[in-house]
């Protein structure tokens, strides 16, 4: 039975077209005479010329040829089997069913079981073979560009995710002329970098603006034609101009992230105009909330205080807005993208949304059309791992945030871009790196965490006391000995040793200590600053004199010598919201 070809016009429920045949009490297919179909099998008989093959008038679907009509709904089911069954001589076996045996009388409580068995496999057959069809179909949507090595290699399961959204001002796509700047290559309009947690309890968007002063680093980039070419970076440019000028590609917007904040993405999407649109479409409008009347000609969003359901262009132009709201520049407007991704999530999550079929094929049509992914995202079901890690967040743990800035003093009085407010985003920088939620959230491994603080807790050795062995384990060439210059000369821990490369590169720096070294390994936890998770339980090392020492392995997140190594253990506090509430914009 070929599963793309019965029970599957108009949407029809293939259970539906098996019905019970009196004359033999058997249930029986008969198909819909709305689309073209194969007959119903009629008896065996042998071929005769013309026939199109030994199955005995059964129509085959081969390229261009038209089915058979199929047979009216209400005509009487052929009964040859039932004849059969009363004495009449068997036919000579033809075809795929000759070994049918004669069928045994069987009771309606068992037919039932039967045919409710055989039509599942049916079903499951037709989805199976359907759902294939269209995952090769959503494949074929996908539009992706290469990382050009500037990712992490993609996202991981058991580990923090970052993913960079960016939101290209391209006039590209039906109805999207009309926005003016038509020739325009695009920029990176709006910029957000995805940070959800490894245990998947919490996450924060961080707005980035667009016209913050930054340095674009040179960007290898790889061409149409296969070869690469390394486009010039610039100093003291606008942020947006990291995409779509000079030739740049998302992989150099996410260098340029990763210079600015020190955290390299895992994946990049990219969503122009249309995104914005079909996605809203796709879930049919989301809600946001207005605290005043809004009239923008540049964005065209003309409405009046209080709250509203928006798609399609009325989206897009809420997203665009930002001479009617605040201060009437792109912080006020990053206010509303935020409000308007947040009023997104929650759609997404919501029951009317994951229960409803018609909406999710429109979503998976609208996601993988809208968006550009990098080349380790260029797979439907690499895309569906994707959505399935942020589908375990709560909204409500969801933070929104805009990198710290400050008004560019080269401006003078007329402030038209931003730089880095220096004293505030490292430390936002340094809580993401580090996996802090800006939220309050309840699912946190308190205990482990109580059991790592008590191991910087109680006595301390003498300096002179500890014995400890120095390894570098991928921080920079010469570490090693400059911490133990620093050490000895400076911090009166005397008996240490340089203990050359280490056997593999961590990304932390680690201090391993025997039972009996703890209070030497809280002395030099105080002296290096290391947290109490830098500090592993387990066995010491025998140094050059014979004796035994701690060994203390020098990450890649060594800063240098007399450089605390203890992360926040707070968010810092910063404007922000979370996507489970409504805010309205003013």
């Amino acid at each position: 039975m070929d599963a793309q070809g019965r029970g599957r016009a108009d949407n029809i429920d293939p259970a539906d077209q098996w019905v019970l045949n009196p004359n033999t009490g058997e249930y029986e297919l008969r198909l819909s005479p709305s689309a073209a179909q194969p007959p119903v099998p009629g008896p065996r008989r042998p071929s005769a010329p013309g026939d199109g093959g030994a199955a005995g008038g059964r129509a085959r679907r081969q390229g261009g040829e038209n089915r058979q009509p199929s047979r009216a709904r209400g005509t009487e089911v052929p009964a040859p089997r039932a004849a059969r069954r009363r004495g009449a001589e068997p036919e000579a076996p033809q075809g795929r069913r000759a070994s049918r045996r004669p069928a045994k009388k069987t009771s309606r409580a068992k037919k039932a079981l039967l045919w409710t068995g055989g039509s599942m496999a049916f079903v499951l057959v037709a989805v199976t073979a359907a759902g294939y069809l269209y995952i090769k179909h959503l494949n074929d949507n996908i539009t992706s560009v290469s990382d050009d090595g500037a990712s992490t290699g993609g996202f991981r399961k058991d580990e923090a995710i970052n993913i960079l959204l960016i939101g290209t001002d391209k006039r590209t796509g039906k109805g999207n002329e009309g926005y003016g700047d038509a020739g325009s290559a695009g920029h990176a309009d709006t910029t957000i970098l995805l940070h959800v947690s490894k245990d998947r309890s919490n996450a924060t968007a961080l707005s980035i603006p667009r016209d913050l002063i930054v340095d674009i680093p040179d960007c290898p980039t790889q061409q149409e034609d296969g070869t690469q070419k390394v486009i010039p970076g610039a100093t003291g440019v606008r942020f947006n101009t990291s995409l779509g000028q000079d030739d740049r590609t998302p992989s150099c917007t996410m260098r340029t992230v990763t210079e600015l904040t020190g955290i390299k993405p895992d994946d990049f999407m990219v969503a122009d105009f249309n995104a914005v649109k079909t996605l809203t479409e796709a879930v049919d409008g989301v809600e946001v909330c207005l605290a005043k009347d809004i009239d923008d000609p540049d964005s065209h969003l003309k409405l009046p205080k209080g709250n509203h359901k928006i798609s399609g262009e009325q989206a897009l132009a809420f997203v665009r807005t930002r001479h009617s709201v605040g201060l009437g520049g792109d912080l006020s407007r990053i206010q509303l993208q935020q409000q308007f991704l947040g009023a997104l999530m929650r759609k997404l999550k919501g029951n009317a949304t994951l229960t409803s079929p018609t909406k999710m094929v429109k979503l998976a049509e609208a996601g993988t059309k809208a968006l550009t992914v990098d080349d380790k995202l260029d797979d439907i079901n690499r895309l569906k791992d994707l959505g399935l890690e942020l589908g375990k967040l709560n909204p409500k743990n969801l933070t929104f945030t805009t990198l710290p800035v400050k008004d560019n003093p080269a401006d003078g009085t007329v402030h038209k871009t931003v730089i880095v407010d220096q004293a505030l985003a490292p430390q936002v920088f340094q809580a993401i790196q580090n996996d802090v939620s800006f939220t309050d959230v309840k699912k946190k491994e308190k205990a482990a965490k109580d059991a790592q603080a008590a191991r910087l807790k109680g006595t301390q050795a003498p300096a002179s006391e500890v014995r400890v062995r120095v390894l570098n384990g991928g921080a920079q060439a010469g570490s090693a000995q400059a911490v133990l210059g620093w050490l000895q000369n400076g911090q009166g821990v005397t008996k240490s040793e340089n203990g050359g490369n280490a056997p593999e590169k961590l990304a932390k720096t680690t201090l391993e200590y025997a039972h009996d070294q703890a209070a030497q390994a809280r002395r030099l936890a105080a002296i290096m600053g290391l947290s109490g998770a830098a500090l592993k339980p387990g066995e010491s090392v025998t140094n050059a004199q014979g004796l035994p020492a701690m060994t203390l392995t020098l990450g890649e997140d060594f800063k240098g010598a007399g450089i605390s190594l203890t992360p926040p253990t707070k968010a810092p506090k910063v404007d922000k919201s979370t996507a489970d509430k409504v805010k309205c914009a003013s």
